[in-house]
């Protein structure tokens, strides 16, 4: 009988499928709230299909044996991802003003579905807001992965009055905990509609001026602060 090859992945997959988070969206999520708004601010949980992230130690050249512990990292590991049809699914034009802009992160890999997503839920894609250089890499296929998105939506016209015109499209901050985005973000969207109605989906914040949505809302209000880091009130 012929031996059974071992490959990182076969030391891989036991250990994924035993860590992996499923989310039933509307068995885990309350309702939408019953307002509008004008700005609405999304870090959807991108599903993708289980792949995993390797580092070197999943090459037999380079870790002879497997002796060594395979890295194992997957975005449902962390927290429990959506799959695109799903998010669809989400009536977030229930609560987007006639007149929105919606603001939503991506990566590289999810950059058509966020355009996807975005336009399912009654919006036309415009441009990217922000690029995050997170200064620090992880395993790519093609290059080195060192960046996130925000990708910027609209409805109807822009919505009025605005405020700053300053922000900046770079924002470079040290990536900290898995999925964590840096404040400097939500802050810049702050300073650009400082008196519009805004709410933050999918939301691990509790921020003053907005309001929010999701699974992991802290119950005291946040400040932002202009450094992009926050104080508790």
């Amino acid at each position: 009988m012929a031996e059974k090859t071992i490959s990182g992945y076969s030391k891989y997959d036991p250990e994924a499928k035993s860590r992996k988070k499923i989310n039933p969206l509307k068995e885990l999520y309350p309702p939408l709230p019953d307002k509008k708004y004008d700005v609405i601010y999304a870090d959807p949980p991108w599903d993708y299909g289980g792949k995993m992230q390797y580092d070197r130690s999943s090459i037999k050249t380079e870790n002879v044996g497997f002796e060594k512990n395979i890295f194992i990292s997957a975005a449902d590991f962390k927290y429990p991802t959506v799959k695109l049809r799903d998010l669809k699914e989400l009536d977030v034009s229930s609560i987007a003003a006639d007149d929105c802009l919606l603001f939503m992160w991506t990566t590289g890999p999810q950059m058509a579905n966020a355009v996807e997503l975005g336009q399912s839920w009654g919006f036309e894609y415009k441009t990217v807001a922000f690029v995050w250089d997170k200064q620090v890499h992880n395993p790519g296929r093609y290059t080195l992965s060192q960046t996130e998105f925000v990708l910027v939506f609209k409805k109807g016209k822009f919505p009025q009055p605005r405020g700053a015109r300053n922000i900046r499209q770079l924002v470079s901050v040290r990536r900290g905990e898995h999925s964590e985005k840096p404040e400097a973000v939500i802050d810049g969207i702050t300073k650009m509609f400082p008196g519009q109605k805004k709410i933050e989906l999918f939301a691990r914040r509790n921020c003053i001026g907005w309001d929010n949505w999701g699974l992991e809302i802290p119950d005291n209000k946040a400040e932002i602060l202009s450094q992009g880091e926050a104080s508790v009130k």
